[in-house]
């Protein structure tokens, strides 16, 4: 790590707001991504007649722990409990309940309220809350990252070639992005996600197709600084590839400002993909996810903890991004190198 990255890492750190958060954010991550091994309907480990057995990795048939069918062993059938207790033990997840498994043994009817048995209630097909927050949380995070990361790759790219080489290719460039930019993006994306099947890889296509424009602007400006600085003029002379110059020489001053942008990206991402969740253009609708919570919450105001737990985890995980974003802002200010 350069002496320059040590100095900004070293003020994000001083920081103590934005530290505190980032490492929240980074437990929160963390467990969304083992939301298998916190929530589950089936055992994280098996001993049953001196074997072991990891349900939670592979499917086994029922006659495996002494049953008489050959199909998937259904964990929470207490004919299958009292096989694997007769010869072994079960050990369970913290929540017996994966993000599709409805309670079947609920004494009201559904939404039910918070228990002990669902923490946070059940939503209206019975179905654990806390559960599917979890992994609603790792799909919002995953894919509002993997968006960031490729919309960032994309944005930086244009932006790289418009300000480097300037003349028309930056005012035909410029010209597009107005007219990229003065599209409706919502509406769009709504209305190119209806005409396919709902599906993770269409969706994150078509997000990315109108999120890369983002970074242009602030790239495009860093390299209209540099393109005349006197170490681009040494390399021109020099004749050193226009590719190398611009990925090798400006693009790493270049960075300090694209990088601070990046978290305020993620919540944009994440904030759009829940809103077209909510209005039903997102996700497949049996994928967990924060929008379709909210959406819940919206259609049972007799269940208020269903608005209530999507609310909360939207704005814990988008705070936390706010607060990070600020911190890295400050730590790659230029003025403080």
């Amino acid at each position: 790590m350069s002496p320059i990255m040590q100095a900004r890492f070293k003020r994000f750190k001083q920081n103590k707001l934005g530290f505190r958060c980032f490492i929240l954010f980074v437990i929160i991550f963390i467990l969304s991504l083992g939301s298998e091994f916190l929530a589950n309907d089936r055992p994280l480990l098996v001993k049953y007649d001196h074997s072991l057995y990891f349900p939670v990795f592979k499917d086994y048939p029922e006659t495996t722990f002494g049953g008489v069918f050959q199909t998937e062993t259904d964990y929470k059938d207490p004919a299958v409990q009292s096989l694997i207790d007769e010869k072994g033990w079960a050990v369970w997840s913290l929540i017996p309940f994966s993000y599709q498994t409805p309670n079947f043994a609920l004494a009201q009817p559904v939404p039910s309220p918070p228990s002990m048995q669902n923490w946070l209630g059940t939503d209206d097909q019975g179905r654990d809350v806390l559960a599917r927050i979890l992994y609603g949380l790792r799909v919002s995070l995953l894919f509002g990252l993997a968006l960031t990361f490729f919309a960032s790759i994309i944005g930086v790219i244009v932006g790289a070639v418009q300000g480097y080489y300037g003349g028309w290719v930056d005012l035909i460039g410029q010209r597009i992005l107005e007219v990229w930019g003065g599209l409706p993006t919502l509406f769009m994306v709504m209305v190119l996600v209806s005409m396919f099947t709902p599906s993770v890889y269409w969706l994150f296509v078509i997000m990315l197709i109108f999120g890369w424009p983002s970074l242009v602007g602030l790239v495009r400006a860093e390299f209209l600084r540099a393109r005349n600085l006197d170490y681009v003029r040494a390399a021109r002379a020099l004749g050193v590839r226009d590719s190398t110059i611009i990925f090798r020489h400006i693009l790493p001053n270049a960075m300090s400002s694209t990088l601070s942008q990046l978290p305020f990206m993620l919540t944009a991402n994440i904030t759009a993909l829940t809103a077209l969740d909510f209005l039903g253009y997102g996700l497949p609708p049996d994928a967990a996810s924060l929008g379709e919570l909210l959406l819940q919450g919206k259609n049972n105001l007799n269940a208020p903890w269903l608005a209530l737990s999507g609310f909360f985890t939207l704005a814990l995980v988008l705070s936390l991004l706010i607060y990070i974003g600020e911190a890295t802002r400050d730590a790659f200010d230029p003025r403080r190198n």
